[in-house]
């Protein structure tokens, strides 16, 4: 249904009410409700924003000082001992048996306990992981934490603390 405009810079002079709509009363104008509803909306945003930064710890699981150590401890290992064949998680030896989780998944070792136990008798080819034997059961484990850590998000960049 077109109606007549009473707003000045309509550029024909009409306008149409949405499907469904119907006229009521004489000269009833659409606009204030509009901007009823847009105050209605604008005084809940205060609210709704407190609530959500209230809130939103709650679904964000911290990092405890241990967990942040630990990932600490894994990269200083891993520079160590690692990185002179799988800088950034590739592999210079290997170029298929990368770090990155889609090579890790090829392979079989893409969970935590596979990675560890592929630092010693599984590491193929026979040899290669002569470090294995000089790291104690602790620094495995935390390296093949860190590496699974790594390889879930794509191998960002190690930060270390150097002491």
């Amino acid at each position: 249904m077109l109606l007549t405009s009473l707003v000045s810079n309509s550029p024909n002079g009409t306008f149409c009410l949405p499907k469904g709509a119907v006229k009521q009363g004489g000269g009833h104008n659409p606009i204030p409700q509009k901007q009823e509803e847009w105050k209605f909306l604008k005084s809940l945003a205060p609210p709704l924003m407190a609530a959500v930064l209230t809130l939103s710890p709650l679904s964000i699981t911290p990092v405890s000082h241990a967990q942040a150590i630990d990932v600490q401890r894994g990269a200083a290992l891993f520079r160590r001992t690692c990185i002179g064949c799988h800088d950034a998680g590739g592999n210079i030896i290997q170029p298929g048996a990368t770090l990155f989780t889609k090579d890790l998944q090829r392979n079989g070792v893409d969970t935590e306990e596979e990675i560890y136990r592929g630092f010693g008798e599984k590491c193929a080819p026979r040899g290669q992981c002569t470090f294995g034997a000089r790291l104690q059961d602790e620094e495995i484990k935390i390296l093949a934490e860190f590496v699974k850590l790594q390889a879930d998000q794509n191998w960002p960049n190690i930060l270390i603390e150097d002491k």
